[in-house]
């Protein structure tokens, strides 16, 4: 039972190590072996590795031996590298084609014996300011090829190393003696940690425009100092937002049903202590979808707003616009009539005329300007 009250702390503890304690060098790219797909194939036994630098036949011929279970980890493999994997440990065609060929789905299904699950990995970009350009999520794909004695993981992506998962399982041997079903917790656990992450940090993108839209309208300024940049700037960051979370909607929400089967059903090739913590994961899964789902409203009306201002800034626009060609008309006006060339007109032979339609038309216009200005659309 130390194992499954410990089991949060293996597969979630902070993100520090990412060098291996171990002696081996697990990169078989590094090695000379054949298939350069290849990251890492080891044999476990009772929770320990038992044997590295092993081809797949190498690992399952020690399996189907000794017993233990065998742990591929490919990445970005093709057609050809994969074939010898997928004949050895009689994978779907229908698994292995979408495991080749990425931009998968995140799913669960089952084939036989073995359970394929698709994960979509997301990883925050970091940027010191946010554009109508930025890149702010990255999607990566993990699947597993889930089996009673083995577990094949393919990546695809830059994103989503199971590396250090890998190492902080081997450093539980209580936890990793529950065979595969305990490394597909890990790393479906991991794979939800990271939504959580960014997430957050969407929250604070999502913030910092919602600040600056609403300061924006409150004072005419937007975030630069100069007026009326709502119109434009923050438009274009918002749409941005949207696509993003949008991508990052993708990875999350379809991901919630596989979550649920692997925590509710019973099934031969998850252990019944490990099936317990997929309720976990699915919880935390639920979270994070609710929360997608509410930034997307969000920025729903965050738009709304900055368009209704956008609006607004152009009536007032307007406004100055009318009533400044309202006060001009007004000696437009008295200078045409007065260029008509009548020989009977008002004050035409008088002295002070001249002087007299001035001082009137002013008067008139400084009356419009001072109602213009009383009403607000000046």
């Amino acid at each position: 039972m130390s194992m499954i009250r410990d089991l949060r702390a293996a597969v979630r503890p902070s993100r520090r190590r990412e060098d291996s304690p171990y002696k081996y060098e697990t990169d078989l790219r590094r090695s000379a072996h054949a298939n350069s797909a290849i990251v890492d194939c080891g044999v476990y036994r009772d929770g320990r590795r038992v044997s590295d630098h092993v081809t797949p036949s190498q690992a399952m011929a020690s399996v189907r031996g000794d017993g233990g279970f065998a742990w591929i980890g490919l990445h970005e493999p093709t057609e050809a590298e994969f074939a010898e994997i997928a004949r050895e440990f009689g994978l779907h065609p229908l698994a292995v084609e979408d495991a080749v060929h990425a931009h998968q789905r995140p799913k669960l299904e089952r084939y036989d014996d073995t359970l394929f699950t698709v994960f979509k990995t997301v990883h925050y970009v970091e940027h010191a300011e946010l554009t109508a350009t930025s890149e702010v999520v990255e999607t990566g794909e993990v699947m597993c090829f889930t089996g009673q004695d083995f577990i094949v993981t393919v990546r695809h992506g830059g994103q989503g190393s199971l590396r250090a998962l890998r190492h902080r399982l081997q450093d539980d041997p209580e936890l990793l003696g529950k065979g595969p079903s305990a490394v597909l917790h890990a790393i479906a656990d991991q794979v939800v940690d990271g939504y959580i992450a960014v997430a957050g940090a969407m929250q604070d993108d999502i913030d910092e425009v919602e600040i600056d839209v609403f300061s924006s309208g409150s004072d005419g300024k937007g975030a630069g100092g100069g007026k009326g940049s709502a119109k434009g700037g923050d438009a274009g960051r918002i749409y941005q937002l949207k696509r993003e979370v949008l991508e990052f909607k993708r990875a999350v929400s379809p991901l919630l049903r596989p979550m649920q089967v692997l925590s509710e059903r019973p099934m031969r090739l998850i252990d019944t202590d490990i099936q317990k913590y997929f309720r976990d994961v699915a919880d935390h899964l639920a979270r994070v979808t609710e929360q997608v789902l509410s930034f997307d409203d969000l920025l729903n009306s965050i738009l709304q707003a900055n368009l209704a201002q956008a609006t607004v800034a152009q009536n007032e626009d307007m406004r100055k616009i009318t009533s400044w060609a309202a006060i001009f008309a007004v000696p437009t006006m008295i200078a045409g009539i007065y260029g008509m060339n009548f020989e009977y007109m008002p004050e035409l032979k008088w002295k002070y005329g001249y002087p007299l339609v001035l001082l009137v038309t002013v008067a008139i216009c400084f009356g419009i300007h001072r109602g213009f200005k009383r009403n607000g659309w000046l």
